[in-house]
């Protein structure tokens, strides 16, 4: 039941994986597949598996491809935790891999002396999710670690929210967000509602690897765990407390009350974890016009209306729309299946039609709607901050100078986000006012540590009566927004490359974009380059090199001149590489011509590399 070693790329792509056939004829193909499957013939063997997970890989006995992906490595326990195709083998996401991630968080846990803190565990409507969040629930019990488990599907705000709101030492949330029905995950978070950083991300993968005989994990019943105190169902109690604090967002109640009526919205969870905490949001705070999605209400792991359930693609919005042109409605609202980001699409009186806001543009709205309300208020401090990450839009940027709060940028992922708030807090100066990443998740209030988007959809719902009392849509307010600080466009491009071959062709490319760097880039002068994961920061012009001030990442970031920029990184949730950019323009017209050039100059790049 041993885990095999790992291969690194130069060894992969000299055994044959990339761009050739020829794997098995050589040495290091040879000793490759002699390590996988031997792998493969324990898991048939050893009576620690199931009947069920030994079916399974018999149905696969004569793909030596399959045999291959499902075992040539585990399934990595990176900084987001474990993400991976649900099925047996070690580079799966079964009850083996989670009993191992969570055995290594459990000794992380008691070598930090937490052990007394317990940790709160949330799951979404995916296949598996309930059976993972009780074999991590049986694990920490049997390592003596109290175990808060929700009764139910909780959005993973919530989760975050759980762990601070009882004090735990960490939490586990079972999901894999927008990812296709055949996925799964397993994040861990840490005592202060964020997911894992330093050093605890690396504290408990290095407690994750050193686990290589499955034997050694431990497991009990949930009888035996209840028996001693060591498992407990939560839900009612920590779901009125998250609801309130999502209300205590709020700024501006009075529009509400006066334009509850006036106001027609379009809701749908995507067969996800929304539904039940956004309608009771909704409906507290006064509005009467809500429709849910019929079709997308209740929850479902093969998300059945979508091919993937993901608020950025049209797709998921088609029932909603159809919906909303019968209801009039003013916005269209999705959140994904954990509801932590959410997509909308609002109503142009104008032409009649519905308009997608990019998650950039979204996020920067709130922005400037909740600055706007605070300001009004006279509740700006002079320490106000405004976070994003370093993929978002310039557009916050403007935003953020505009209401005199400072602009802090993190790494991409929400956490590093949290890790900012905790750093305030820490250290007694700086006050979070909002904060926001490209990928349609951001956060008002500190009262969670992950991005909301039960709370974005209450607050665009506020931002949208508030501006229906000035006779305005959001897309008018989107537009005077654009009028004042430019017109800003952003756009993401995504490479997907699969299994083994596609990661070693993503390192591939990241290293060319690391030892070529570009005089121009689509007409763009390249003013200076940032590669976080050497920590420097290059001015083309002069030479001069300063760190980059962020924790080592695997990105490279080009800052183009007047105001565009370039950005290239690994996704850290999929197998895909992904190109950011963005550009400014003096119109729609413009920002969507240069953004175009740009693009067309991404994927001819990209083109030339595959």
């Amino acid at each position: 039941m041993r885990f095999p070693k790992q291969y690194d790329f130069a060894m992969i792509k000299r055994a044959g994986y990339v761009g050739s056939r020829n794997f098995k004829e050589t040495q290091e193909g040879q000793e490759i597949m002699k390590d996988y499957m031997k792998i493969y013939s324990e898991w048939l063997e050893n009576p620690y598996f199931d009947d069920a997970t030994k079916e399974e890989l018999r149905a696969v006995a004569g793909d030596e491809n399959e045999i291959r992906e499902r075992f040539y490595m585990d399934l990595e326990f990176g900084t987001a935790g474990l993400r991976g195709i649900i099925g047996a083998g070690i580079n799966r996401m079964n009850i083996y891999t989670v009993r191992r991630a969570t055995q290594g968080l459990a000794n992380y846990i008691i070598k930090q002396g937490g052990a007394g803190r317990g940790v709160a565990i949330a799951f979404d409507s995916r296949h598996m999710s309930p059976e993972f969040a009780q074999e991590a629930a049986l694990t920490l019990a049997a390592n003596g670690i109290k175990a808060y488990k929700f009764e139910s599907l909780r959005p993973t705000p919530e989760l975050s929210f759980a762990v601070r709101e009882l004090g735990c030492i960490a939490g586990i949330n079972i999901t894999a967000s927008h990812n296709p029905p055949e996925y799964n995950g397993y994040k861990v978070y840490w005592e202060d509602g964020a997911q894992f950083t330093p050093p605890h991300d690396k504290g408990v993968t290095e407690e994750v690897m050193a686990i290589t005989d499955l034997s050694t994990v431990k497991t009990m019943s949930e009888e035996e765990a209840v028996k001693e105190g060591l498992y407990e169902i939560i839900g009612a109690e920590i779901d009125d407390r998250y609801i309130a604090q999502v209300k205590a967002q709020v700024v501006n109640q009075g529009a509400i009350d006066r334009m509850q009526d006036q106001i027609t919205i379009v809701y749908t969870p995507l067969h996800g974890t929304g539904n039940i905490p956004a309608r009771r949001v909704m409906k507290e705070l006064g509005f009467t016009h809500v429709y849910v999605v019929p079709q997308q209400e209740l929850p479902d792991g093969d998300f059945p209306t979508v091919s993937y359930p993901n608020p950025e693609a049209r797709e998921a919005f088609e029932l909603g729309l159809a919906l909303a042109r019968e209801k009039n409605a003013d916005l269209v609202l999705a959140t994904d299946p954990d509801a932590d980001r959410l997509g909308v699409y609002v109503k142009d009186t104008k032409s009649g039609e519905y308009i997608p806001l990019t998650g950039n543009m979204s996020g920067s709205l709130l922005c400037e709607y909740v600055l706007s309300q605070k300001k009004a208020a006279g509740a700006i401090p002079e320490d106000a901050q405004v976070v994003k990450s370093i993929v978002t839009t310039n557009l916050v940027d403007a935003v953020a100078e505009y209401y005199n709060a400072q602009l802090i940028e993190v790494l991409t992922g929400f956490k590093w986000i949290g890790k900012q708030i905790l750093r305030n807090e820490q250290e007694g100066k700086g006050t979070y006012l909002f904060g926001m990443e490209e990928s349609y998740g951001c956060l008002i209030g500190t009262y969670a540590r992950d991005k909301d988007a039960i709370s974005a959809t209450t607050a665009l719902c506020e931002a949208a009566a508030y501006y229906k009392e000035k006779n305005m849509t959001l897309w008018d307010a989107m537009l005077e927004m654009y009028e004042r600080y430019g017109y800003y466009k952003d756009e993401v491009k995504s490479i997907g490359l699969k299994g083994i071959e596609g990661l070693a062709k993503i390192q591939e490319i990241m290293e060319y974009f690391r030892t070529n760097t570009p005089e121009e880039f689509a007409g763009y002068r390249v003013l200076s380059v940032r590669d976080y994961k050497a920590d420097t920061i290059r001015d083309i012009a002069s030479g001069e090199v300063k760190p980059s001030g962020l924790p080592s990442s695997n990105v490279l970031y080009y800052d183009l001149e007047d105001n565009a920029w370039l950005c290239v990184r690994p996704s850290g949730t999929e197998p895909k590489i992904k190109f950011y950019y963005g550009v400014k323009g003096s119109s729609l017209k413009d920002a969507e011509e240069k953004s175009a050039k740009v693009g067309e100059a991404v994927m001819g790049m990209v083109n030339r590399l595959l």
